[in-house]
Formats: C-alpha cells, sequence, structure tokens
C-alpha cells in the first residue's frame, strides 16, 4: 500500500512539473514574440497593408488602372515612407468587412488600413494607433429632401434603409424609435432601396456615404455626424512599438502637410461632407 502511494506521489509531482514547465515555456514565448512584427519591419523596411477593395474613398480596386486606389491606401503608403524613407515598401493586402481581423490576427498582415473602427470589443484582441478618421454615423438623402439630421426621422411613416448586421440599424433604433428601419444586405442594395424610393434616408459612416454621393449627384449627406465611431489603424495585440512607430508617422504626416493635402485629394467637393469634420 505505501509502494503504491509512493507512485501516485511522484507521478503527481512529475505532472506538476511538467505544467510548470510547458507554463513557463508559454510565457517565455509570449514575451520572445511580443513585437515580433515590430521587429520583422524595421528590419525589412516593408509593411504588409491590409486594405479594402470595396470601399469608394478609402479603398477600391480600379477596373481600368488595375490598381487599388483611396484615402486608406494613399496614405498607407505615406505612412510607409514617412518610417523608412524613399526605401519604404508598401505591400497591399485585399481584405473585406469579415476578413480584416482574422487576417490580421491569422498574421497575413502586419497591420490594418481598412476603415476599422475603434470599438471596446476589438481592442481586446487588437492594438490601435491613435484615429486618423473621425467617422461617425450620418445620412444620405435626395437633394429635394426636407430631411436635414437624425432628429427629422423620429416620425411614424419614416423609413430608414441600412445594411444588416451593422451598428447603423441599432443607432437609428436608438436616436430615431419612431422609424421603421429597413435591412439589407449591403451598400449597394441598400442604395438602390434608396432611389427606388422605399426609404427616405439612409444610414451608415459618414465616410461610406461620402463615398456613394460622390457618384449619384442627386443625393447628399446632410446632419453631421451623431455618432463618435473614428477610424484607426489595427495592429496585433502586443505590438505597441509598431502602433507607437505608426502614431509617430501619423503626427509627422499631419505637420508636413501631407495629411491634410490627401484628405482634400479624396474628400472635397462632396455635398454635405465635412472634411474639417473628418480630420483627426
Amino acid at each position: 500500500m505505501r509502494k503504491i502511494w509512493k507512485k501516485i506521489i511522484l507521478v503527481s509531482m512529475l505532472l506538476i512539473a511538467a505544467v510548470s514547465l510547458s507554463a513557463c515555456e508559454s510565457y517565455g514565448n509570449e514575451l520572445q514574440n511580443k513585437n515580433a512584427v515590430y521587429k520583422k519591419v524595421n528590419a525589412s523596411k516593408t509593411i504588409i497593408w491590409g486594405v479594402r477593395n470595396d470601399t469608394r474613398l478609402f479603398g477600391l480596386m480600379d477596373i481600368k488602372e488595375n490598381k487599388l486606389v483611396g484615402f486608406d491606401i494613399d496614405l498607407a503608403k505615406a505612412i510607409t515612407k514617412q518610417m523608412f524613407g524613399k526605401d519604404g515598401k508598401a505591400v497591399l493586402f485585399q481584405t473585406s468587412s469579415k476578413t480584416k481581423i482574422p487576417v490580421l490576427k491569422n498574421g497575413n498582415v502586419d497591420a490594418l488600413m481598412a476603415t476599422v473602427t475603434v470599438t471596446p470589443e476589438r481592442a481586446k484582441v487588437v492594438d490601435f494607433s491613435t484615429p486618423y478618421f473621425n467617422a461617425g454615423q450620418s445620412l444620405l438623402v435626395p437633394k429635394n429632401s426636407k430631411i436635414k439630421n437624425v432628429k427629422d426621422l423620429n416620425k411614424p411613416g419614416i423609413v430608414v434603409v441600412a445594411v444588416k448586421g451593422t451598428t447603423a440599424v441599432a443607432n437609428i433604433r436608438k436616436f430615431a424609435p419612431k422609424a421603421r428601419v429597413l435591412e439589407y444586405d449591403d451598400y449597394g442594395q441598400a442604395f438602390t432601396a434608396l432611389k427606388a424610393g422605399q426609404g427616405q434616408a439612409m444610414s451608415t459612416d459618414n465616410g461610406i456615404l461620402a463615398g456613394i454621393a460622390s457618384e449619384n449627384k442627386g443625393f447628399h449627406v446632410v446632419g453631421g455626424t451623431f455618432t463618435h465611431e473614428p477610424y484607426a489603424v489595427a495592429v496585433n495585440k502586443g505590438e505597441d512599438k509598431l502602433a507607437k512607430q505608426i502614431d509617430k508617422a501619423l503626427k509627422e504626416l499631419e505637420e508636413n502637410g501631407t495629411y491634410d493635402r490627401l484628405m482634400h485629394k479624396w474628400f472635397d467637393g462632396i455635398p454635405g461632407f465635412s472634411i474639417k469634420e473628418a480630420e483627426r
């Protein structure tokens, strides 16, 4: 009986030791991997950016030119050059709203410049730079509309079109509870419904609405923004040095006028859109 207990005690001690070693190894790997992307980026002078290919004014595939164009694209390239000079290289990796966080977490990209809204939930899994675009929910209406702001939606009979699964739906129900919300699968379908008269307004981020208004002259953005949902560069959790380096580059681009030039390049002259409100 005594021998059996000795064996049990010995096995238990070995298990405890194995668990302790595993924990130490895991912690050691965690420390070793901290800022690993920062080290790689600085050594190669190359940043792989996750960018959108379907969001006008921010990141869109230009079929004629066969290249990605937009504010996010230009700003990603400018940050890379600001960080590493003429030898800096920005590699563009196309993402969507569903895939952008997964490709960052999987290591396919080094950073996201892809209309990523800063939220408490996302801050648990990624680190953010300081915001580079003050996005917020706004309204798109026909130019002859009497709707001027979100308060005008709060009436029986008013219908607002929005995209399923976005914060826009919940926000309209919060700010204009008397309005009815029609939900569509994407922005194209929602805007088609607005054009067809199935709703009196469309609601989502001001920058996205500006993109729609820029190519549809009969519509404009109204009412400013009634939520604060800024866009920032996202990097993987633990890459605080990379986030700080990107922050430094953004500040320098702001100081040397590059940031303001890019804002005006992409957002000048869009009816109802305020560059001053959107700038960082």
